[in-house]
């Protein structure tokens, strides 16, 4: 979220970040929203003064008998009072309409990002690791590798609850909490991150803290009258700073969460309608870190390498993408995709996201801290990522290390957790 005193001083800055999104300029009309504001406030506040000065000088003319400026004063003051109640809706309105206008703006992205209007402008930075050659037989989907095992349901689960979703069993279901559990513990016991148990439903305050209200509000699932379920982790872990002020000393902060996930995929009809590749419900390995602003992009490109090492671990190809300005998250001023390489669908599809926000959420979450040294309060920097998405990364594993019998390998470091276990095969 913007500070209009930042718009004001850089509106040429602010409108050309808005140019590289592909978004038109919005200084005049935000200014003007604010100059509405301003006036409301000044309009207030004179009406106020003048009251409160005019109620001090009844006493004064009743004090030298001079009744008839009493009386005078006397109405004056009851038009003021009338009139101050028709101020404050004004005020407030105001106000309202200028914080609507501002929580509604994409973050601007840096200035080291491309410029590119969707996915065809994002830039490759690297590939790691040789695609596996399948010389015997074709790949398959993962679907059709999991049906065939009969351990992946679709059709149990959309009994159970419709489209999206899927029912999980045997060395499947234990093979996706393996892969959750090996990734949270290698972002606890090697990256240092905190582990975090957080709620499964946040109140509003939450979710507009993490910019997904208002613009996001059909991608969501609402529960009940009060809360919402998250979308993602990010949403609890970096609210766990709202309205508050940390010491310089205590920062990073660096937060990691195996939880489920809840998402409407309102825009994505007739995408993805097969498979595990975008579900209402999914589990998800999150990292937030909580940073100064001198010290954000360099944890940007560590929490990027935390991710990547999931993949490393599990010995699946994946590339790092750079995306463009037309591609980045609403709330992210800079961001690196993982995309593991699928062998069924012969290309490479997103695993994670790891996204720097800048002081973006921190601004909406009232999350600061205290310089070492200095008094004045700063906002932090927020980032955040997935290390990785558990579901898809199922989806990589079963397509990457399929046999042509119909089995699949488990992934070595994957073994221990699934009790010695090597492959997967039909009961």
């Amino acid at each position: 979220m913007y500070d209009i005193r930042w718009i004001r001083e850089q509106a040429a800055a602010f409108d050309a970040g808005r140019a590289s999104r592909g978004l038109p300029p919005l200084s005049d009309v935000l200014i003007a929203l604010d100059d509405r504001r301003k006036s409301a406030i000044a309009k207030l506040q004179m009406a106020q003064e003048r009251r409160n000065a005019a109620a001090k000088a009844i006493g004064q003319a009743m004090g030298r008998k001079d009744f008839e400026e009493a009386e005078r004063l006397k109405a004056e003051v009851a038009d003021l009072k009338a009139s101050v109640p028709l101020l404050e809706a004004e005020e407030r309105e105001s106000v309202a309409a200028l914080q609507t206008a501002l929580s509604e703006i994409p973050n601007t992205p840096s200035p080291d990002v491309p410029v590119g209007a969707d996915e065809h402008a994002n830039v490759e930075l690297r590939r790691i690791g040789t695609p596996r050659e399948f010389a015997s037989f074709a790949p398959q989907e993962h679907f059709t590798i999991g049906e065939a095992l009969g351990l992946m349901d679709f059709e149990s689960a959309a009994k159970l609850s419709g489209a999206r979703f899927v029912v999980l069993k045997g060395a499947l279901a234990r093979l996706e909490r393996a892969i959750g559990q090996f990734m949270l513990d290698l972002q606890v016991d090697k990256h240092g991150y905190l582990e975090v148990n957080p709620p499964l439903m946040v109140r509003d305050a939450a979710v507009f803290g993490t910019n997904q209200l208002p613009k996001f509000k059909d991608d969501l699932f609402r529960a009940g009258d009060e809360f919402w379920l998250i979308p993602t982790a990010e949403v609890p872990l970096t609210n766990l700073v709202r309205e508050s002020v940390v010491e310089e000393k205590d920062l990073p902060l660096r937060y990691t969460a195996l939880t489920p996930c809840f998402r409407a995929e309102a825009g994505s009809a007739g995408r993805d309608t097969r498979g595990m590749i975008r579900q209402h419900q999914f589990s998800k390995v999150e990292m937030v870190s909580i940073t100064t602003p001198e010290t954000s992009a360099g944890e940007h490109e560590r929490m990027t390498g935390c991710a990547e090492a999931v993949l490393q671990q599990f010995g699946l190809p994946y590339r790092v993408m750079l995306l463009c300005t037309g591609d980045i998250g609403f709330g992210a001023q800079k961001t690196f995709d993982l995309e593991v390489w699928l062998p069924g669908q012969g290309r490479y599809r997103e695993i994670s996201s790891c996204s720097v926000c800048g002081d973006f959420q921190a601004r909406r979450m009232d999350a600061k801290y205290r310089p070492t040294e200095g008094k004045t309060a700063r906002f932090v920097h927020t980032l955040n990522g997935s290390g990785l998405a558990v579901g898809r990364t199922l989806v990589a594993v079963l397509e990457n290390y399929q046999n042509q019998d119909g089995s699949v390998t488990i992934p070595e470091i994957l073994r221990p957790y699934m009790g010695g276990q090597d492959t997967i095969r039909r009961p």
